[in-house]
């Protein structure tokens, strides 16, 4: 199957969002990252920054179940928990998006699972541990002291929130078709390794 959508799901500090973007450049196609939570903020009417907060907090099943017996009169979707109905909306989101754009490039928000029948390339970045942290520290502004305990809990997030909504292992790289070290490579050498890479399958899927 022609693959026509990327989507790369990333470790924390390994610059994910930013080989992304420079791969939709080199191809001529938009980048989703944090546009689908700006979208999904203003149909829900709610602050981004709220919505950022709740879209991986996967409260406990045990919790969850108490919820539902305390609720019997609400719909199935009034009783999820906000974090569900954010991905619930992002995934529609998502999909409008597929409907509308042939081809494009999806960090994160368990792309390769929404858009599963859609073909997609899914990619994998990951880095050293402290270049992550060094990237954290120098790139995104996070104090030095707080580097470290910020990734590993941003990493934690991403990865219940892959893991609870697909049922797939996050990092399960058997799941990808491209998996690049970007503390070795580079991200610019990443972006050209992604476009060579799904341009090359697409070629060869059309021979």
């Amino acid at each position: 199957m022609k693959k026509k959508i990327i989507t790369i799901e990333r470790q924390y500090g390994s610059g994910g969002s930013i080989i992304g973007k420079l791969a939709a450049e080199k191809l001529g196609i938009n980048c989703y990252n944090r546009q689908i939570l700006n979208m999904t903020a203003e149909r829900c009417g709610i602050a981004a920054e709220y919505l950022e907060s709740a879209e991986e907090n996967v409260p406990t099943s045990f919790l969850y179940s108490l919820l539902l017996s305390a609720n019997p009169t609400r719909t199935m979707e009034d009783n999820l928990p906000l974090s569900d109905k954010v991905f619930l909306m992002e995934s529609r989101i998502i999909n409008e998006i597929a409907e509308k754009e042939q081809s494009f490039v999806l960090v994160g928000r368990c792309g390769s699972y929404i858009l599963e029948d859609k073909g997609c390339f899914n990619v994998y970045i990951y880095s050293d541990f402290n270049k992550r942290m060094d990237r954290a520290i120098k790139e995104y502004g996070i104090d030095s002291s707080k580097a470290e305990t910020t990734m590993k809990k941003a990493d934690k997030r991403r990865e219940t929130f892959f893991n609870v909504n697909t049922g797939r292992q996050w990092q399960d790289k058997d799941q990808y078709e491209l998996c690049l070290n970007s503390a070795e490579l580079g991200d610019e050498l990443c972006a050209e390794l992604i476009v060579k890479a799904f341009n090359a399958y697409n070629a060869k899927e059309n021979d």
